[in-house]
């Protein structure tokens, strides 16, 4: 996938309508496939081919919308496809992953997909399986994993998943070889478009996405990616949360008035079918009267067929107690059914309607929880032809069972919810993602490579180009923000671009005056021709060889060496103040001249504090003036004018002397002629650790080449 030019022109309409018809394709794939497995009862599903052409070719959320779209409409011909909704957007998320990270591209990793696909609709299919119906949904399924679990100490459920898992590797093998050679079958290209048709930008590589993810992680719970999960997530939570609530509790309640009318509907149709007149012959003699048996079977049918009603009975209401008259739980040798004439307590919960039953009246259906269970009982008196209430039907709905219905509707209803719960949270983080991570994200990451790279125009001027070229379209306030941030990004680079214009004319105008003072100090000097060109060479010779060795690390900046390099001519012109009787004499200075040469390093000194005080005390000078008065100064502390030691002497001072040693040991004076240069260097050698720093005579030395060159540069115009 980052084999597509991110430059490339954006075609969102016509790759929103490519997108939408695979999506529709895939859809159409997964449920005639499905349809057929269904229809001719195979134990497989074939329903996921299309989610994973979508997945591979749109990304995760297309897929996501196939798998849960497949679901639905499934559903139409089996009734459980919509509870397997979860496995469908897994294996869509699984795929997606897999392309994205073009994992595709190893052998290895395509069986390990397709292991974990098998795994999914397997493993978690399984369990949904076991979930609704309390066992596989196939039968061939389910004989093959009790022959195994009977011939193995491997239990039914492990057996069963195990098998599961064998079909659906088979399935997911199908899936994948299919899908991916009807892709292979597309234009590379089109595939490519539809692929990035979601960006609200120029296409992110895979490597720029991961290293946003990477800073969005840096950020901890503070970023903007996890607050947004979190908030989805929560809000989904809580939608979930309600709506099952919600949705329960209106089940459990129309559930309990449904059955509560079953049981009152099936007491009165006892009642009717009872007869009244024989009620205390039924007491007395039992089984043993006439037409008793056949009384039982009717209220046996009943009962069976009064859905969520599971104990039908006829009672004499007395004031000891109730007296059993039929029981049709002895047709099924139930423990708690009772013989004709049995008494029971009165249960606490019928106390308050003992009064109202001793009269025959009709009593409101009553909750109890007592010797008999959770139950909902409904009575309906049983009249004989005068009218009088003789006994009553009641009619028992079990509330652990209906319980236990509404925890299995409960289970169904989350299972539902999960596939649109990721559905949701998908959509969630695909907006967050393509219209706030990815475009803030770049933008944040061109603007911190602008910050870094001002130092140079060309470096600056890229940035600007890679800035706009982000193409960030989002059609909101960060579409906004960015085209703001690229006017203001190319208004800045302007205008560095004018200031370095000026900056560079300064320096130039700096360093001719620089150089100008100089040769007004050395062309009063009849012998050091070409002494400031040769000095400030080897201070950059030392300065960059102390670099390189990994010295004064903390010194040695690139603008560091620039500023020293610029100075060192001026590192003489303390002798502007020295009379030329003294400068040009040419045999051996008296110690009264010699103390009068030695001023020059405070006067240099002094010259150049009140040159920084007039330009506010730029670097290049400061170096200027430690140069002009120290670079007479020795390593062991002999030198003049303070006398200063090792590493308290500047380091630009400590280099310049080594270079103004060197240069007037191989030059030609009118009191000498030139060390060979052989003698020079072992000259500067000796003095490494008493007159000079021996980290810049190690560097220097090492240098020699260079300073041959310059040597021979400079030899005809010495």
């Amino acid at each position: 996938m980052n084999e597509l030019v991110k430059t490339r022109i954006h075609k969102p309409d016509k790759n929103l309508t490519r997108r939408l018809a695979i999506e529709v394709a895939g859809i159409c794939i997964n449920v005639l496939l499905a349809f057929i497995c269904h229809y001719f009862h195979l134990p497989l599903y074939m329903d996921t081919i299309g989610t994973i052409l979508v997945a591979s070719i749109a990304g995760a959320l297309p897929g996501i919308v196939t798998a849960v779209a497949t679901s639905f409409f499934c559903s139409f011909f089996n009734q459980y496809s919509l509870y397997y909704v979860l496995i469908g957007v897994l294996i869509a998320i699984c795929v997606s992953s897999y392309v994205r990270k073009e994992k595709y591209k190893k052998k290895s990793t395509s069986v390990l997909l397709i292991m974990l696909l098998a795994f999914i609709g397997g493993g978690v299919g399984t369990l949904f399986q076991w979930l609704l119906l309390g066992g596989p949904q196939f039968e061939d399924v389910a004989q093959s994993a009790r022959i195994m679990a009977g011939s193995s100490n491997i239990g039914y459920f492990m057996c069963a998943t195990l098998l599961n898992i064998v079909l659906n590797l088979l399935d997911k093998t199908a899936s994948i070889v299919i899908a991916f050679m009807i892709i292979r079958l597309m234009p590379k290209d089109t595939v490519n478009e539809i692929w990035f048709s979601s960006w609200k930008q120029n296409p992110l590589t895979n490597e720029e996405v991961d290293d946003i993810n990477r800073q969005s992680r840096k950020g901890g719970i503070h970023s903007l990616r996890i607050r947004i999960i979190v908030l989805l997530s929560f809000a989904m939570v809580m939608l979930t949360i309600i709506m099952a609530t919600i949705s329960i509790n209106l089940q459990f309640e129309n559930t309990r008035k449904e059955y509560t009318i079953n049981a009152l509907n099936a007491a009165k149709f006892a009642a009717s079918e009872v007869d009244a007149d024989m009620i205390n012959e039924y007491l007395e003699n039992g089984r043993q009267t006439p037409g008793y048996e056949e009384t039982l079977d009717i209220l046996e049918k009943i009962r069976s067929n009064s859905n969520g009603v599971e104990y039908l009975y006829v009672v004499k209401i007395r004031q000891d107690g109730c007296y059993f008259v039929f029981d049709v739980d002895n047709l099924e040798e139930n423990v708690m059914g009772n013989d004709p004439g049995t008494r029971v307590e009165v249960e606490e919960a019928f106390q308050a309607q003992m009064d109202a039953l001793l009269k025959g009246e009709e009593i409101e259906p009553i909750e109890s929880n007592d010797t008999f269970g959770w139950l909902l009982t409904a009575y309906y008196p049983v009249r004989d032809a005068k009218g009088k209430t003789v006994a009553y039907a009641g009619a028992d709905v079990s509330m652990s069972y209906l319980a236990g219905y509404v925890r299995e509707y409960g289970q169904k209803t989350l299972m539902v919810f999960s596939g649109f719960f990721i559905l949701i949270l998908g959509y969630g983080l695909w907006v967050s993602g393509h219209y706030l991570i990815y475009p803030i994200g770049s933008m944040a990451h061109s603007v911190e490579a602008f910050m870094i790279g001002s130092e140079d125009q060309e470096h600056l001027d890229e940035n600007v180009r890679k800035l706009g070229s982000l193409g960030i379209n989002t059609g909101d306030e960060v579409e906004k923000l960015y085209k703001a941030m690229c006017g203001m990004a190319k208004s800045t680079a302007e205008q560095l671009r004018e200031i370095r214009y000026y900056a560079d004319a300064t320096a130039k105008m700096q360093n001719g005056l620089i150089i100008t003072m100089a040769d007004m100090v050395e062309n009063r000097d009849s012998d050091t021709g070409a002494h400031i060109q040769k000095t400030a060479a080897y201070v950059r010779i030392i300065l960059e060889g102390l670099k390189k060795h990994g010295y004064y690390t903390e010194k040695l900046t690139d603008k560091y060496i620039a500023d020293v390099e610029m100075s060192a001519p001026l590192h003489d012109v303390g002798k502007i103040n020295i009379s030329d009787a003294i400068l040009n004499k040419p045999g051996k200075l008296t110690d009264e001249e010699f103390a009068i040469m030695k001023t020059h390093t405070t006067a240099g000194k002094k010259i150049m504090e009140q040159a920084i005080s007039t330009v506010n005390g730029e670097n290049y000078l400061k170096e200027a003036r430690n140069m002009a008065a120290y670079h007479h100064e020795r390593w062991d502390g002999k030198g003049y004018p303070e006398g200063l030691k090792g590493q308290t002497i500047p380091l630009s001072a400590r280099v310049m002397a080594i270079a103004d040693v060197f240069d007037a040991l191989t030059s030609p004076r009118v009191y000498k002629p030139a060390f060979p240069l052989e003698k020079a260097l072992e000259i500067i050698e000796e003095g490494s650790g008493a007159h000079f720093d021996p980290k810049c005579v190690e560097v220097f030395m090492e240098s020699l080449p260079q300073v041959k060159l310059i040597l021979k540069k400079y030899h005809d115009i010495g």
